[in-house]
């Protein structure tokens, strides 16, 4: 398919707009923008969907881990025992105590159900990198300091150094029944995950604290586990559910979070055959826009045929005239999609600010801002896929340029 310095000067000439043939510049100007717009929605809508993907499961493993292992009843009463043979699990990173529960918290007269969370030290000081205000150095066992997420702050009105109040109904028993135990806690820090029904909920506490507060004693609720591979965590805790059966409960961060991750792998692949639509409906302008360039130029096509032209030559040059579409039209597309990707933010306040409307709800979307992650790979096929369809879309007019015949053209000229 190299082209001779007489093809390409003839594919160039065809290329570019002469006399009278304004219309199939203009549709072949449109073949162009069809072919853009449509690798630049596949672009901008797969990287939004990998970066939505990829941003939840950082943000929830994050969280939660890759694995969590749950007593049935609610209670790990030999918990330091399994703790050191989860820990001498091989795959196993990270293994920590956990305490969750669900709570009200009351303030000024506001209640919000929230979930306690009782942490160690070690995860506290993890949090440290979800902090928007405070710290959370001063969450020390027996301070009665808690952190709380941005929304829940928020709902409930709170600021730095508010005491809310936290109400568990299974409190002590009494002659006159079971009273709900009340404590006041100290906002000392508040922090945003990034996950809408996370910062709404959580309240984070010593682990020491939330025993306290449940009156659980020594025992814990769960255990949280980080695996090396997060894809393979349930194969990794395989051993432990073994040794487990029938005391806890374990599961990994595809089981607790399936039904939403399907719905997303569902939702990228139909994104995905809908835009490749347009790139198609793109190719078919290219197609209809050489038949009427072929048309136009048969007399041409049958000098140069005259002039010793082969069919081989006619094949090339039309071929690339509409490869060439195809091809820019893929590169302008990748660059802006590439260009929307970057500004997303921007654009998303803009059209906000034009329609008075709220495109990015995160009590909807459950992530703050858009997320977006490009896969290489992905762009790549993207744009593979757009040059082999513009290929493709060349081959009829190409093959009925190379196989017209100069007799009979010429025959009354």
């Amino acid at each position: 398919m190299i082209l001779s310095p007489f093809e390409w000067t003839i594919a160039k000439r065809y290329m570019l707009p002469g006399r009278g043939e304004a219309f199939i510049a203009m549709v072949a100007g449109i073949s162009l923008v069809a072919v853009m717009l449509g690798v630049a929605a596949l672009v901008i809508v797969m990287s939004v969907m990998n970066g939505f993907r990829a941003e939840l499961l950082d943000k929830i493993v994050g969280l939660n881990g890759h694995a969590i292992i749950q007593a049935y009843g609610g209670r790990l009463d030999d918990w330091q025992a399994i703790l050191k043979r989860v820990e001498a699990t091989p795959g196993v990173t990270h293994a920590s105590p956990l305490i969750e529960q669900p709570l009200l918290a009351t303030f000024n007269g506001r209640v919000e159900a929230i979930l306690v969370r009782g942490n160690t030290a070690q995860d506290l000081k993890r949090l440290e990198a979800k902090r928007t205000a405070g710290s959370f150095k001063l969450l020390q066992a027996g301070s009665t300091n808690v952190a709380v997420g941005s929304r829940l702050a928020e709902n409930l009105g709170v600021r730095l150094g508010d005491t809310i109040t936290i109400i568990n109904p299974q409190g002590r028993s009494t002659p006159f029944g079971t009273v709900p135990r009340q404590i006041g806690y100290r906002i000392a820090a508040i922090f945003e995950i990034g996950v809408y029904d996370y910062d709404q909920a959580y309240v984070v506490m010593p682990i020491a604290d939330a025993q306290t507060l449940l009156l659980t004693g020594d025992t814990i609720g769960m255990i949280e586990v980080t695996t090396e591979n997060a894809d393979t965590a349930m194969e990794t805790m395989t051993p432990i559910k073994q040794a487990l059966a029938g005391r806890a409960q374990v599961t990994d961060w595809k089981t607790i979070n399936a039904s939403l991750f399907e719905a997303l792998a569902v939702e990228r692949v139909a994104m995905f055959v809908v835009l490749s639509i347009i790139v198609l409906v793109a190719v078919f302008n290219i197609l209809s826009s050489l038949i009427m360039l072929v048309r136009a130029k048969t007399r041409d096509i049958a000098i140069l045929r005259t002039m010793g032209a082969t069919r081989q030559s006619l094949l090339k040059i039309f071929v690339t005239i509409g490869f060439v579409i195809g091809a820019l039209g893929t590169a302008v597309g990748l660059g802006l999609g590439l260009m929307f990707l970057y500004f997303r933010q921007h654009v998303i306040r803009a059209v906000e600010f034009v329609t008075g409307q709220n495109l990015w709800d995160p009590s909807i979307r459950f992530l703050t801002d858009l997320p977006s992650r490009s896969d290489p790979m992905e762009i790549t096929v993207i744009c593979i896929m757009a040059l082999f369809l513009s290929f493709l879309a060349t081959l009829y007019p190409a093959l009925t340029a190379a196989s017209t015949d100069p007799v009979q053209v010429l025959r009354y000229e």
